[in-house]
């Protein structure tokens, strides 16, 4: 079984040359909503590096579904600088998947275009902004805007794409009962909270007819009380597979809620302050950032028990996603009977890392402290051993982490 790894495997009608895919981790490499010379070269330098398939990260399905402007809007106007990034990936001997979504309420005014649009009414704390619930009528037309982004990023020459339909976006707004409660039929016990996914992945699985692989990220566990747990995750995951899905992406948390279950490990809260502005959200995160975002431990493989219940009630293939770092982690994956392994900060310590792995070596070396993360909310994604020179008192920050960390 250890050989599994290098061995080729379809999602949908496409093949890739192993098991490994490079995750819809956000970049933050785009420029005002384009694709950059930057994201073009980080995603060739993983191809090269011998990933089965790489992930270009949280592409926005229209404009009202941005969070940052360093994120990806898919139009048509920006179908030939993407079908650059795909063909050098396909010259590299890797497949591209693109990442379509709306973050919903994760959004500000100032980004979005207008008031961010959610489930339901609220308000959201870490814009902080108000937050408008859609209306009835304005349902079709979002799942439309989902097929519609499937066709762009076939024209685009994406191999598959990912619809997220997890971590508190806005699929998963209405999939939650923590942040639906509608009272129409979209809200209330789960078939109406599945309501808008169905009429989401009918318009996706139309769009792509076939011809490229359809991948949907969805939780396990929202990672708080309140929110999804197994028994309905799992029921949504049934009803993804009859809608026609290629392959789930298994993950889990809340970006407004439980952003560490996502990601486990601790947040660096002045690597996160440092690069951020404008002034009083720098200095709001310094005094309430531990007890906005606090620490969950990090385990190796730390969602693989919740993940293996799905997989023994599941046919389609999985994508096993969490903590995988090192080959004896994705080999017990695949041994589990997952069909791929997504990595994210591996890959973003060395993006050559399963070149490496096919040479013998044994770990990408990440020390899993979430500079990556940080940073990443301000400008582009970066680990810590890349970056170049840092500070002295983030240095000291991540260094006092890692000694925490061997505790």
């Amino acid at each position: 079984m250890a050989d599994l790894l290098f061995t080729p495997a379809k999602i949908g009608p496409v093949e890739l040359r192993n098991r490994t895919i490079r995750s819809a981790a956000f970049e933050g490499m785009a420029q005002d909503n384009n694709p950059s010379k930057m994201l073009r070269d980080y995603h060739v330098s993983v191809a090269e590096g011998g990933v089965g398939m790489t992930t270009l990260a949280y592409a926005s399905v229209t404009r009202n579904g941005l969070s940052f402007k360093s994120q990806l809007w898919m139009r048509p106007e920006i179908v030939p600088s993407l079908r650059e990034i795909t063909d050098d990936i396909h010259r590299a001997g890797a497949k591209a998947s693109v990442q379509l979504g709306h973050c919903g309420n994760m959004s500000h005014k100032s980004t979005a275009g207008e008031t961010p649009l959610g489930a339901s009414t609220g308000f959201n704390l870490y814009s902080p902004t108000p937050v408008r619930g859609m209306r009835r009528d304005e349902l079709a037309p979002m799942a439309r805007a989902f097929g519609d982004a499937v066709r762009t990023a076939k024209d685009a020459g994406f191999d598959c794409v990912e619809i997220h339909a997890g971590h508190g976006y806005l699929i998963s707004q209405f999939l939650s009962p923590y942040t639906n409660k509608r009272r129409d039929e979209f809200g209330g016990p789960l078939e109406n909270r599945m309501k808008f996914m169905q009429m989401c992945m009918e318009e996706v699985m139309k769009a792509a007819n076939g011809e490229v692989g359809v991948l949907v990220k969805t939780n396990m566990r929202d990672g708080f009380k309140g929110g999804m747990e197994i028994p309905e995750s799992l029921l949504v995951a049934k009803e993804l597979e009859r809608l026609g899905a290629d392959a789930l992406v298994l993950s889990g948390g809340f970006v407004s809620k439980a952003p560490m279950y996502v990601m486990r490990g601790p947040m660096p809260i002045k690597s996160m302050t440092h690069y951020m502005h404008p002034w009083w959200l720098k200095y709001g995160v310094k005094m309430c950032g531990k007890m906005m975002i606090p620490t969950v431990p990090y385990e190796e493989t730390y969602f693989l028990e919740d993940a293996k219940k799905f997989r023994a009630e599941l046919k389609l293939p999985l994508v096993y996603v969490g903590g995988c770092s090192t080959r004896a982690g994705i080999d017990r994956v695949l041994n589990e009977g997952f069909e791929f392994v997504q990595m994210g900060r591996a890959l973003l310590r060395r993006p050559d890392f399963v070149n490496r792995l096919a040479a013998g070596e044994q770990e990408a070396g990440c020390d899993h402290v979430n500079y990556c993360i940080a940073r990443m909310y301000s400008r582009e994604m970066a680990c810590h051993h890349c970056a170049g020179d840092l500070p002295p008192k983030l240095i000291r920050e991540l260094d006092k982490l890692k000694a925490e960390a061997k505790k």
